[in-house]
């Protein structure tokens, strides 16, 4: 259920909270092992024992992955974990973690913001591209930028794929949930309702629009 100015009860807020506390312990004990794995991958392509396995695909291939999947769980812990008050991300922290969408996706990100903001501020930006996201899976480009009146994340594609009833969720009058007017959520677009919720909490409106060659969300 969504929270914060909607006026939802106590409980489903701390069962939110619950939710994100687990995603952050999730996020934060699967990203040691993974830099293990990235610590041995270095020490067997330094090693003598192995000549030339530095520069053999399959190993290229392991260091990818390895840096996908630690590049995806940071990411993840910013849009999916817990946020106290008062935290504060710069937008350089903020435009390294949008960089896995170019790295690990098809999406090309350009990010056109300078100073700080608060976490919970940069959670939304994240949420809101994966929105976008959802409606490029072939591809496409995406500016995000902030100015006087807020966040505006414009994409550009040669193909897009939306669902008006997923892109429901953000909509000022489909809120609160218990309406039911709402369509269920895969665990693919749990970042609709995320984003829904959030921008509830920061009493904030989420406005957007979509057409056959990509999109915008602001707020």
């Amino acid at each position: 259920m969504i929270a914060g100015s909607f006026g939802e009860p106590a409980t489903s807020t701390l069962a939110e909270k619950i939710a994100a506390l687990v995603g952050s312990r999730l996020c934060h004990d699967l990203i040691s092992p993974l830099g293990a794995i990235g610590n041995g991958v270095e020490l067997l392509q330094l090693s003598g024992e192995f000549p030339g396995i530095q520069r053999s695909s399959e190993m290229q291939l392991i260091t990818d992955s390895v840096d996908a999947a630690r590049d995806r769980i940071t990411l993840f812990r910013m849009a999916f974990g817990h946020t106290s008050t008062g935290q504060r991300i710069s937008c350089n922290e903020l435009a390294t973690l949008l960089h896995s969408f170019d790295r690990n996706g098809r999406l090309r990100v350009n990010f056109d913001a300078t100073g700080d903001l608060p976490r919970s501020e940069g959670r939304m930006v994240i949420l809101a591209l994966m929105c976008l996201e959802t409606a490029m899976p072939w591809g496409g480009r995406v500016l995000i930028c902030r100015g006087a009146r807020g966040w505006r994340l414009v994409a550009e594609a040669t193909r897009v794929k939306v669902d008006p009833t997923l892109w429901s969720w953000l909509d000022k009058d489909g809120l609160p949930l218990q309406s039911g007017q709402l369509p269920d959520l895969a665990p693919s677009e749990v970042q609709f309702g995320l984003l829904a919720m959030f921008a509830g909490q920061e009493c904030r409106t989420i406005h957007w629009e979509m057409d056959e060659n990509g999109g915008e969300i602001a707020f």
